[in-house]
Formats: structure tokens, sequence, C-alpha cells
């Protein structure tokens, strides 16, 4: 794992992302999904896990006050196997520890044993289910939370983020 740096996405990582996200879901987001997630979604927050200079996986969720709720994971698929999908997932469990979120939701496919145990093994326990959730072939999705944040960095800082003023 030392090979791989995982860090917050960018602009120029949009064409990476974009293409370990067509090829590994059935409805996947358009590129310009991304773009705006970057630009306009100030609840929104993607990490990339970079090796060799090319984007072998991300992760993303978005952060409203204290809850997080994952909206995409993937690695890329010669890329598997390998713990970049677990280290991915708690990089953005920290991530959203560091500001404030006290808990984390995500969906995942009935049919995704692999992820359903990746998010186990992470603190994730299953609390219901989305009947007919996805589209593609009306599969269920399953609800999984997970309130065993890691605790925050205090030296976490980040330019985005909205601060109370402070009172003079």
């Amino acid at each position: 794992m030392n090979d791989v740096m995982i860090r917050r996405m960018t602009l120029n990582d949009v064409d990476g992302v974009h293409e370990i996200e067509q090829a590994t879901f059935a409805k996947p987001w358009t590129r310009e999904d991304f773009v705006k997630e970057i630009r306009q979604n100030v609840c929104a927050r993607y990490l990339v896990a970079e090796k060799g200079g090319r984007i072998i996986g991300f992760a993303g969720a978005w952060m409203v006050l204290d809850e997080a709720h994952v909206t995409n994971i993937a690695v890329r698929e010669d890329e598997r196997g390998r713990g970049y999908g677990k280290a991915l997932t708690q990089a953005l469990l920290q991530y959203a520890a560091n500001l404030g979120v006290c808990y984390t939701t995500l969906e995942v496919r009935r049919s995704n044993e692999r992820a359903k145990r990746l998010y186990q093994s992470l603190g994730f326990e299953y609390v219901g289910v989305r009947k007919k959730y996805y589209t593609d072939n009306g599969e269920d999705a399953l609800l999984y939370c997970c309130q065993r944040m890691p605790a925050p960095d205090p030296d976490f800082e980040e330019a985005e983020t909205a601060r109370e003023e402070e009172d003079e």
C-alpha cells in the first residue's frame, strides 16, 4: 500500500474516475456528474487512490451536518483484491469524522458479497432494505450504517469547510 497515495479528488482526476465508474457500474454517472459534484455540491467530498500517476480507485460521500452518505466507491478491475477499496473506505470515514460526522450510511446491491464483507469489516451494520432500488435490474439495495467512526484528526484543516465566525 506504500505505492498508493489517497488524496482529495480534483477536476484533473475526473477522466480517470469516470473511466473506472463506466467500467464498474451498470448505470454509471456521467463525466459531467463528477464535475458538478466537485464544482457545485458543497456537501460532496471525493477521494482518489493514485498509483504510479494513474487513478486506480475513488470514493465519495455527501456530508450533511453529522451524517455522511456514501455515493460511490470503485477500484479498477485490475487492481481489485489488494486492499485499495478498504483503504479508500477507511480514508473516507476518517475524512467524514474530521468534518464532524457521527455516522455514515450507504446502499449496496444484495448480490455484492465482496462489498458487503468489506463494509462489515469496517463496522457497517445492516439496517434495512430498499426494494427494487437499482433501476437496471430491479435488484434490492441493502442499507448499511456505520456508527463506529474514527476519532477526528485534531490537525485536520480544509479550506472549503464552512466555519462559524468567531466573536470579536
